[in-house]
């Protein structure tokens, strides 16, 4: 295929050894819906000769059915390829372009600029040398300007471009370029991002993007291109100290044990001492291989395979580094986390942690404040909603070796991950290990939960009865514990409605505080547990993720879900304390069944269906159950 106005005849060996030479740039583009990201891609992308010419005829005939320019050129849709987008008008996820030119090489991430897809755009922005941001020359400096800007600032990307785009239709304005530059000069003075370039530019019609435009006599400063082919961007992780998270430990023979991974930052060479985290043990590396062959040493970005002198125990997750410069060790953070689910982000929920290749379980223990990315100002909340940028508290089930985000992004970023759907939910940066978890060791103890069970003549175990208020749970459970007591067993009950007389007569009904609420009682659930008693837990709690941070807490075995199962017409006929009459009448808020959800166990290990068995029924199928599972022996 020809490219559209093909440059002279040069063999394709000669430019592709002429583009092995020249470096690589990678910047994103970002701003508020509309404001010209993908036109802007588009005419660098036809401007640098890096479209074919079969691409220029479907872009021809897009432009007609989908475009907004009366069937001319229109260049956003070499970019937005998505049919909704084309459909809509806007993008929605990132899409990532290159083309070159004589000086350099390019990777272009367009970002979405609707609010509902800023997560998109810190995609775009984790892996980004540099940025520019876009503004509508008629709108000026909008919400998601500024919003774009904080979190550019907060991934450390400090090359910026305020690209002021659509200068045509404000007849190249100085006085109007000039109030958006001191607008964005003020919150940029706020953010940490003081310094930048700002550019008049018309991306549609192409002015100062490739070429110097006669309609801006009064600005003397450079092409888009021109600045983005000249940019310095400084290698700054191979200047870091060496860090290598282990991905695969990789045993091609008997006499082969090597570890494969990416270089984080800095470099390696065969010969050096390295440590390993978290154990803390000491090593040298005796080759370092690569994908044709050994190799003299690597630095950061490179796919190697290391080996070592001593035979010790390495695991995927694991991060060797340089001895003199070793990363922390913690459980437990302060850190500032983008929140980029629909569902909220709630304080005791357990989510997946992924640091590198590591992966652990953590709570936000604490959401210490929401940033307004308008006014810069920090406001108290329980949740952080979609797009939401707080600071947060973080406890982790494992210390993991660690770096502040400010001094390497490999070893001090991470993201959040839901434990039910496996979806991305937030991205967060360390900023400092919480000294507290330097002072909190494991107190080692002679006498355990099998010790205590012992003397019981039982094994201990969580009975967690879960169903819609009215489902008989407590009344079912009280049977059940009646039994258990008869029989001579240690018994206790945790009833969801007297709990909330005294350890959690603070915490009302919303999402937050049912998740606070399982939180309390998983963990007093757990230690019952571990004084060997059978424990009797009777709440709602409509949601998995905290039921199944409550299994997670005691032993495989050791957690029964008992899925009490009630249609909610049946259990709102019988309404033994008026509580959905209240909540029908919008008397009682956040009521489960009725404006609040409930999430059914996906696989209890007791299922009943109180529309077919009486009270007693349930209880003694409970009972068989528990002989059946060896909790206790026949009762």
């Amino acid at each position: 295929m020809a490219l559209v106005n093909v440059i002279p005849a040069v063999p394709l060996e000669t430019r592709l050894a002429a583009l092995e030479q020249t470096s690589l740039l990678r910047f994103m583009t970002c701003g508020s819906v509309d404001d010209g990201k993908s036109t802007l891609i588009g005419r660098l992308l036809y401007d640098s000769k890096m479209i074919f010419d079969d691409q220029l005829a479907a872009l021809e005939e897009d432009s007609k059915r989908f475009g907004t320019r009366g069937g001319a050129i229109d260049f956003a849709l070499l970019v937005d390829g998505l049919a909704a987008e084309r459909e809509q008008g806007i993008t929605i996820d990132v899409a990532y372009r290159y083309f070159a030119t004589g000086k350099r090489k390019f990777i272009v991430a367009d970002t979405p600029g609707h609010e509902q897809y800023t997560r998109n755009m810190v995609t775009g922005a984790s892996t980004a040398d540099a940025a520019v941001i876009l503004v509508d020359a008629r709108q000026g400096v909008v919400t998601q300007t500024r919003r774009h800007s904080y979190l550019i600032a907060l991934v450390g990307i400090r090359s910026v471009v305020l690209a002021v785009n659509k200068m045509d239709l404000v007849d190249f304005s100085q006085a109007v370029f000039d109030k958006i530059v001191a607008d964005y000069q003020a919150f940029g003075e706020k953010i940490g991002l003081a310094s930048f370039l700002a550019i008049p530019i018309s991306a549609l019609e192409g002015d100062n993007v490739t070429r110097c435009s006669a309609s801006t006599p009064w600005y003397d400063g450079p092409t888009l291109l021109s600045h983005l082919e000249s940019l310095t961007i400084a290698d700054r992780k191979q200047s870091l100290d060496f860090r290598f998270w282990v991905q695969w430990v990789n045993r091609a023979g008997p006499d082969f044990r090597g570890f494969a991974g990416t270089v984080s930052s800095g470099k390696v060479k065969r010969g050096d001492t390295v440590r390993l985290a978290p154990s803390g043990r000491i090593s040298s590396v005796t080759r370092i291989l690569g994908p044709d062959g050994d190799l003299d040493e690597a630095a950061a970005d490179q796919s190697v395979t290391l080996t070592l002198a001593h035979e010790i125990d390495v695991a995927r997750g694991d991060l060797l580094s340089t001895p003199d410069a070793s990363p922390g060790l913690s459980d437990q953070f302060e850190v500032t986390l983008v929140w980029m689910a629909d569902r909220p982000m709630l304080p005791g929920r357990s989510y997946w942690l992924k640091i590198g290749t590591r992966t652990v379980s953590a709570i936000v223990t604490d959401l210490k404040y929401v940033v307004n990315v308008n006014t810069l100002e920090h406001t108290a909340a329980k949740t952080l909603e979609l797009n939401g940028i707080g600071i947060c508290n973080i406890g982790l089930g494992q210390a993991v070796p660690f770096d502040a985000y400010a001094d390497n992004h490999e070893t001090g970023g991470f993201i959040l991950i839901d434990r039910m759907t496996n979806a991305t939910v937030g991205a967060g940066m360390i900023l400092f290990a919480l000294r507290r978890s330097q002072n909190i060791h494991w107190q080692s103890v002679d006498i355990d939960r099998a010790a205590r069970a012992g003397l019981k003549h039982q094994k201990p175990a969580i009975l967690w009865f879960t169903g819609l208020s009215g489902a008989g749970k407590s009344t079912i459970a009280n049977l059940v514990e009646k039994r258990l007591h008869i029989a001579g067993k240690h018994t206790y009950m945790l009833d969801g409605d007297n709990v909330r007389h005294g350890l959690n007569r603070d915490l009302g009904f919303t999402d937050a505080d049912r998740v606070e609420n399982i939180r309390r009682i998983g963990e007093v659930a757990k230690l019952m547990v571990d004084a060997g008693l059978i424990v009797m837990v009777s709440f709602i709690s409509p949601f998995r993720s905290e039921r199944r941070m409550a299994r997670e807490l005691v032993a495989p075995g050791e957690f029964i879900e008992i899925y009490v199962n009630t249609p909610l017409a049946l259990a709102e006929s019988r309404d033994p304390k008026g509580l959905y009459k209240r909540a029908r009448r919008g008397e009682i808020k956040n009521f489960t069944g009725i404006d609040s959800p409930y999430e059914p166990p996906e696989e209890p290990e007791i299922a009943l269906d109180t529309s077919r068995l009486s009270a007693e029924e349930a209880a003694h199928t409970v009972i068989a159950k528990l002989i059946e599972f060896g909790i206790v022996a026949a009762v």
